[in-house]
């Protein structure tokens, strides 16, 4: 579990490429590992890896086909910058919102314009993200927590301050850039409440007439 507060920007310093999928090869920049151990999650551009190999320097992590399928880290070349979070600690303090590192899909920047000391930046998204994506509340982009400002059909806007565009990659999206989206994983597993998913079907449960004369209880004609 990650809160979508970026902890360092990192820069793919490898790339392993096999039949169908890759392993990164990540230089951490600032990012302290002193307190990371093999199979450690960290988020890389909102996108949960496994830590397989590292050194205070580095760390690689295997991309699966469907990874690489469902997310932009599949586009990432030698030299790209990346946004990186450790898993949260169970005594850490909860900056952003909760954020599993699962993308739900891609997003396109269609628009970045500046008023006053924010940036706007209009994305579009897949229309099947419309109901878990609502105004004023968080999305996680890139794997920064984010608060959606403004929503229109399928594009919603996002006000960034200038302290999050130097602390991110945000400050190197342009028009027509992919970023990584993940919505509110609340509203998923509401949706999946209010659906009724996994209930017991209880209808077989219900002692009726019919059930006991079809078992050979008793006769319908007889009654009980």
């Amino acid at each position: 579990m990650f809160t979508g507060i970026i902890e360092a920007q990192g820069t793919i310093q490898g790339l392993r490429r096999r039949s169908v999928d890759v392993q990164l090869k990540v230089a951490t920049g600032t990012l302290d590992m002193s307190d990371v151990h093999m199979g450690d999650s960290i988020g890389v551009n909102g996108v949960c890896l496994t830590v397989v190999e590292f050194t205070q320097n580095y760390f690689c992590a295997d991309v699966s086909h469907e990874t690489l399928a469902r997310s932009s880290l599949g586009k990432l070349k030698v030299g790209s910058s990346v946004n990186l979070e450790k898993a949260m600690a169970a005594n850490g303090r909860f900056g952003g919102h909760m954020v599993s590192g699962h993308v739900d899909g891609l997003a396109c920047v269609k628009s970045i314009s500046h008023q006053g000391n924010g940036i706007d930046i209009w994305l579009e998204f897949p229309v099947e993200l419309s109901k878990y994506i609502a105004e004023k509340g968080s999305i996680t982009v890139d794997g920064i927590s984010l608060t959606v400002n403004e929503l229109v059909q399928n594009q919603f806007r996002l006000t960034i301050i200038p302290h999050s565009a130097e602390q991110t990659t945000i400050s190197q999206w342009k028009k027509g850039s992919q970023v990584n989206l993940e919505v509110d994983v609340v509203a998923r597993y509401l949706e999946r409440l209010l659906q009724g998913a996994g209930q017991a079907d209880t209808s077989a449960q219900t002692l009726t007439k019919e059930k006991l004369a079809e078992c050979g209880f008793l006769s319908l004609s007889r009654g009980l």
